[in-house]
């Protein structure tokens, strides 16, 4: 039996997996055939997020079930022969994203065959490396569950390759939005501006280091940004100087606006989700030389985001803590409140 190898007491195999829309279950699952390569980790949080929601509206099941969560950590409990770098004991965040395209694992918690939403996750091929970071003992594992929506947040900072003394706005303060503040905090660029019409969020934001805050249902967007970062020409009219625009709010409205509104040579990172067409005047893209790029997943260096989770207090992103049991009432929070900040499902007392 597999359970006489881990290193704790035996847990129930369960696991939140989607049958199709918005049918997610909490299923019981058979234990793990595991291999030489493979290694067991004893989830102590997930975090869930706007993706899981997503995922569950829209049913997207490749005619079976399949795992939730993406944002997990917890303590080695296992290990393959054929597996270094980790320990039985050993406390890690799991990189969900199958880096190595050798690996025949696929994605964790999107699609693939394994999800983080679980008290005890099959991490198949981590003999190959960049699946399993190790974490610091002193740092809580719901602290560590960070890492992956950290990463993203700081993967659409270094698509924008914004410097210290550049202006920066950041449309959305969600966790992602959040995320990529506090990664232009620690890379010194100071001079940020946070806007969400949540000023729980944009409370959030000033811990997380934005400069300034504005909420659009209080003030006009484009006339306090030209107040706070000045002005730069443009043919038909100043613009706001602002040099660098992070689009993580998912309106799609937004993006015209920053191309109507931002300055010549300015810079757009789209990093949140837009589902549908979004109409785009490329005549502004064109006169304005504008720089347009997309943010997907993680630095190189994944470990780059545990380092920063080492260096600042960004455990205030967490705004909600659940039980697996919870999971619903967790994607209700989701929907429902424009002031959560990360939503985190936490296992075997974690809390």
């Amino acid at each position: 039996m597999i359970a006489a190898r881990w290193r704790g007491p035996k847990v129930e195999m369960k696991q939140i997996r989607l049958h199709g829309v918005n049918d997610w279950r909490l299923d019981d699952i058979e234990e793990p055939s595991l291999g030489a390569g493979d290694a067991l980790v004893r989830i102590a949080a997930c975090g869930i997020c706007g993706t899981d929601v997503s995922y569950v509206h829209m049913g997207l099941t490749p005619g079976h079930p399949i795992p939730l969560g993406h944002e997990m950590a917890g303590v080695v409990d296992w290990v393959g022969a054929e597996v270094d770098g980790v320990s039985v004991g050993d406390r890690v965040v799991v990189c969900p994203s199958a880096s190595d395209s050798a690996s025949d694992s696929g994605p964790m918690g999107t699609g693939g065959a394994q999800g983080g939403l679980t008290p005890l996750l099959h991490v198949p091929d981590a003999a190959r490396g960049k699946r399993l970071f190790k974490v610091p003992e002193n740092m809580a594992l719901t602290t560590a569950a960070l890492a992956e929506p950290l990463a993203v947040g700081m993967q659409s900072v270094n698509q924008s390759e914004a410097k210290p003394g550049e202006k920066v706005a950041v449309f959305g303060c969600g966790p992602i939005g959040l995320f990529a503040i506090a990664t232009l905090a620690d890379r010194g660029v100071a001079d940020v501006v946070a806007i969400d019409f949540s000023q729980a969020r944009l409370d959030l934001a000033r811990t997380m280091g934005a400069a300034h805050v504005l909420d659009p249902s209080a003030v006009d967007i484009w006339a306090e940004l030209k107040r706070i970062h000045g002005e730069a020409p443009f043919m038909f009219g100043p613009t706001a100087a602002t040099e660098v625009f992070i689009e993580a709010s998912g309106a799609d409205s937004v993006i015209g606006d920053i191309l109507q509104h931002g300055r010549v040579g300015g810079r757009l990172v789209i990093v949140a989700l837009h589902y549908r067409p979004v109409p785009t005047s490329y005549l502004n893209v064109l006169m304005k030389q504008f720089t347009i790029r997309g943010s997907m997943e993680y630095p190189e260096r994944f470990e780059d985001a545990i380092e920063l989770l080492e260096r600042r207090d960004l455990s205030p992103v967490i705004t909600h803590q659940l039980s697996l049991e919870e999971f619903g009432e967790g994607l209700s929070i989701l929907e429902g409140s424009k002031d959560c900040g990360k939503v985190m499902i936490t296992m075997d007392g974690e809390r």
